[in-house]
């Protein structure tokens, strides 16, 4: 592993409701951090096609349209879509994490797309447990959903906007040994910004790794796409809280509340060294004689087929 990294966190808005034009948007970005020299670009929750505002504002019965734009728009793994994000990182040499709105089947999963600089998926997880309104619109993920992965360039993980708040899932993650940490929010909700300012440096420190803090940024043209479930709401163009922070809570870049912007850092591993002496939370600093975390790890299906011969 080298003893700097550079990396990027994109605030950029979803063209909303639009999957091809939203992942033309996405490669363009991570050619230009590519070219910027970053080896990992992060972005948004669910940035492909945009997050379901409208489950927040609407009546349950009133989003069955959006709903349905949403699927139709909605990325499998793997497809033709997934493979042009595989392809831009291919071709610009990065690692990078994608939000989308996954489709399997007739469910929609809110998930992380990692994906290496030779395009290939190396991880997927989904958010465990959609907040509130997202309950319409996104399944659940399961314990495989905590995985860390190990790449070069540092061992990667992420967690989806409220997951941040489960001190479970977080140390779930951490105590795997987490050195890059990608955090994603949905953007365009200002009034959460203190919240993400709390939760990203906190994990920092508690992880005692470096975080990647990205959330999109709203238009007029994304609130017009929702028609009536961008109307009715109190939605407003901008709202971005991006960031990348230090192994203390500390700001390396940002934060970022403006419009659509890269953010860039370079890493210095000796960083997570000086703070793993002081404070190891999976090290010397845990008592499992104590406490312990347990992980129900792996992926579950709703149906088995066990085939043999019939006596």
């Amino acid at each position: 592993m080298p003893a700097t990294v550079r990396v990027a966190a994109a605030q950029i808005a979803p063209v909303m409701l639009d999957r091809d034009a939203t992942i033309d948007k996405v490669c363009d970005v991570i050619r230009e951090a590519g070219r910027a020299g970053a080896e990992l670009v992060a972005f948004p929750e669910s940035i492909v096609p945009g997050y379901p505002y409208w489950a927040m504002f609407l009546e349950p019965v009133s989003i069955n349209a959006l709903n349905r734009r949403l699927f139709h728009n909605a990325v499998a793994v793997p497809s033709p879509a997934s493979d042009r994000l595989c392809a831009a990182c291919r071709e610009a040499g990065v690692y990078s994490v994608v939000g989308i709105n996954e489709r399997e089947g007739g469910t929609l999963f809110n998930s992380q797309l990692f994906i290496g600089p030779n395009g290939e998926i190396f991880g997927r997880r989904r958010k465990l447990m959609p907040t509130s309104h997202e309950r319409m619109v996104w399944g659940r993920g399961d314990g495989a959903d905590l995985a860390l992965f190990e790449t070069p360039i540092g061992r990667l993980g992420g967690l989806i906007c409220y997951e941040h708040s489960n001190p479970l899932y977080r140390y779930a993650i951490q105590a795997q040994g987490e050195e890059i940490h990608v955090a994603c929010w949905p953007g365009g909700l200002p009034g959460i910004n203190g919240i993400i300012d709390a939760a990203t440096r906190h994990y920092a420190f508690e992880a005692q790794c470096f975080v990647i803090s990205v959330t999109a940024v709203l238009t007029e043209a994304a609130i017009a796409a929702m028609g009536e479930g961008g109307k009715l709401a109190t939605l407003q163009p901008g709202g971005g809280h991006s960031a990348i922070l230090g192994p203390r809570g500390d700001y390396l870049a940002g934060p970022e509340t403006g419009g659509e912007a890269i953010l860039y850092a370079d890493l210095d591993f000796n960083r997570i060294v000086d703070m793993k002496m002081v404070v190891d939370s999976a090290g010397h600093y845990a008592r499992p004689d104590v406490v312990e975390l347990v992980v129900h790890g792996g992926r579950r299906r709703p149906l088995t087929i066990e085939r043999g011969a019939r006596g």
